[in-house]
């Protein structure tokens, strides 16, 4: 992780945001103290690609020996 004082962030700005966008965090520092940390954001996974990867991991999980119905039941007398 690279750290850089307050100024230099603010003269640098444009080229630390790109070095964030390629996964780098930059620790941002005033008098010498750590304030805030620059990072690139995930990009957002496509909505049938998690569907897609929740399906795969529910294969060959089940709730036997109980019915989801009885765990609802359950659920809803428990206090």
């Amino acid at each position: 992780m690279t750290t850089v004082g307050a100024y230099e962030a603010k003269t640098k700005f444009a080229e630390l945001l790109e070095r964030a966008r390629k996964g780098e965090q930059i620790i941002i520092t005033k008098n010498g103290v750590p304030v805030a940390v620059l990072s690139g954001i995930q990009p957002r996974t496509d909505p049938k690609e998690a569907i897609a990867t929740i399906r795969n991991l529910r294969k060959g999980h089940t709730l036997k020996p109980f019915s989801l119905r009885e765990l609802i039941e359950e659920g809803r007398h428990v206090r």
